[in-house]
């Protein structure tokens, strides 16, 4: 890689990273370039990326970034994680790190605030903004349901006592 690709890389990773909701840092030790693969896809899937990077490389980008945090996290066989979605990056790399051991969570931050690897287990327990959104709306459309059956019912009640009382006429 010759200086303007690394420069190059560096402004894209510190874009990305002005950019970014949550970052994950990984160590990646033995992946094969297929398991690489899968993994980036799992990443594309939930709208988040994945990358390797040199740790100089990245941490120049992290300079003057709200991730800056994580420097000292960025050590040994390093790969970054990130997505706008405040737990996507963070959910896809802990599930694929449970599947294959050769991925290990390091850290990683959401906005300022910095996790060591059991806070992006935690972070990544947490509901997605989309599942979020689906459980809010069941919420609002459950109390109208619930009003619905209530104002149904004693209209049924009042039906079947009418049906009784004539179905005692009629034997009568």
């Amino acid at each position: 890689m010759d200086r303007a690709e690394k420069k190059e890389l560096v402004s894209f990773l510190h874009q990305t990273f002005q950019d970014a909701t949550c970052v994950v840092v990984t160590h990646q030790t033995g992946l094969t370039v297929a398991e690489v693969s899968d993994l980036r896809g799992k990443m594309r899937e939930q709208g988040a990326r994945y990358k390797v990077a040199k740790n100089r490389l990245a941490r120049l980008a992290l300079d003057g970034t709200k991730f800056e945090g994580l420097k000292p996290l960025l050590e040994g066989p390093t790969a970054l994680a990130w997505s706008d979605d405040p737990v996507a990056a963070a959910k896809v790399a802990v599930e694929f790190a449970d599947k294959n051991k050769k991925l290990t969570i390091v850290g990683g931050a959401l906005g300022e605030k910095t996790f060591d690897a059991t806070g992006v287990e935690a972070l990544a327990k947490t509901p997605s903004l989309d599942e979020s959104r689906a459980k809010l709306a069941g919420l609002m459309q459950t109390p109208a349901q619930r009003v619905a059956m209530t104002l149904q019912a004693p209209a049924g009640q009042l039906a079947r006592v009418f049906n009784a009382y004539a179905e005692k006429g009629n034997a009568a």
